[in-house]
């Protein structure tokens, strides 16, 4: 085979920098929601906002740092099977709950 024939269109390992910038980022993101509960200066519902919001943004950290999804045309078969993979998982979550909570509703 060839060297001309292989196919690099897989994610790149990445550099150390770009690690160790991931790795900070999830950092602070945990401990931005850790610092808010216990401080508990403020509302239930602003506490609950800065939960999920840290959560979806280190997704978002996880999956360019150390996943290396992004927008190019290498990795968008990769970002197909995260969107499916996520629908799936949806499904079976959503399902799970509907069928416990139907259960629920005929128990009482």
């Amino acid at each position: 085979m060839n060297v001309t024939d292989i196919d690099n269109t897989g994610a790149s390992a990445g550099d150390l920098k770009s690690c160790i910038a991931g790795f900070i980022l999830s950092i602070v993101l945990t401990a931005i929601p850790f610092v808010v509960v216990m401080s508990s200066v403020m509302p239930r519902s602003v506490i609950l906002f800065c939960i999920f919001g840290s959560a979806i943004i280190q997704i978002l950290v996880h999956l360019h740092y150390f996943l290396h999804l992004d927008a190019s045309s290498a990795a968008r078969w990769n970002i197909l099977v995260l969107l499916f993979t996520l629908l799936i998982m949806i499904l079976f979550v959503g399902g799970s709950i509907w069928i416990m909570h139907n259960l629920n509703y005929r128990m009482m």
